[in-house]
């Protein structure tokens, strides 16, 4: 990479001149094997959501195969994680009695989301999986799935219906009006927010990342030095606060997806 004491210009002109800020392609990898063109491929992503799974797998069942009265420290901590979700969460938000069947897809959902988000920061990966919008997409989908499956199997078409267009006789006039409101909101704003509230979070973080990473580097010249040496301090500090963020977005993304529930099984009135 070139550093700012040896070329007279300082920010990218689309000739490979100045500061090489990130750009979109910052988030496309090329296949590692396959055909972009045929989108049949398998790429970085795909790896790093695979590799993932295998590692929440492998922590859960290393803890867990023989488990102990008196925990071991693996055990400790993957019961602790899993007591975490189930009390924190699902409980809180949907009760014991309604909440415990969902509690293993909640435990699941919850530590996949924080893997894919963790691989920002761990060396070699350095990318966040949930920073591809089709990630977060394809999980939203199945929690919208499943919403909307609890919701028509608890109250039936028609109470389901009421219940996703907040139907409430007692609003008179303005009953159609909100109706088409609450319908657009739950059935398209809802699902879409939930998805892009974890991508935008996980790829504004990369990209800050990335851009205190690369300045750290490019300024690492004469008078510079001093600049470079801020810009790694941030790089510091903006890797504390993403290891934050990420557990924050799992937990946020976790916690929407049991208040999606608790609307499609509570009473409609």
């Amino acid at each position: 990479m070139t550093l700012a004491f040896e070329i007279n210009c300082h920010f990218e002109d689309g000739t490979g001149c100045g500061f090489p800020g990130p750009t979109l392609y910052s988030f496309l990898f090329d296949p590692i094997f396959g055909d972009a063109d045929s989108n049949l491929y398998f790429n970085k992503t795909m790896l790093l959501a695979l590799l993932g799974s295998i590692v929440i797998v492998g922590f859960f069942w290393a803890a867990f195969r023989k488990p102990k009265v008196v925990p071991g420290k693996l055990q400790m901590v993957a019961e602790a994680g899993y007591d975490f979700v189930r009390r924190g969460i699902v409980y809180e938000t949907l009760g014991k009695k309604e909440g415990e069947k969902y509690v293993p897809f909640m435990v699941a959902t919850f530590f996949f989301v924080w893997m894919m988000n963790l691989w920002s920061i761990i060396p070699l990966a350095q990318f966040p999986v949930t920073a591809v919008i089709a990630y977060p997409a394809g999980l939203a989908l199945v929690i919208y799935v499943m919403w909307m499956s609890v919701t028509f199997k608890r109250h039936g078409f028609v109470g389901g219906f009421k219940n996703i267009t907040g139907y409430d006789k007692t609003l008179g006039a303005v009953l159609p009006m909100v109706m088409i409101i609450e319908f657009f909101s739950n059935v398209l704003v809802r699902p879409f927010t939930h998805a892009v509230r974890l991508f935008a979070n996980m790829f504004a973080g990369h990209t800050l990342l990335l851009l205190f990473t690369i300045a750290s580097w490019y300024l690492l010249n004469g008078i510079g030095i001093a600049y470079a040496g801020v810009s790694f301090v941030m790089v510091i500090v903006m890797t504390a606060f993403e290891l934050f963020i990420q557990a924050v977005q799992a937990y946020v993304f976790v916690l929407l997806a049991c208040s999606f529930l608790q609307g499609a099984l509570a009473e409609h009135h």
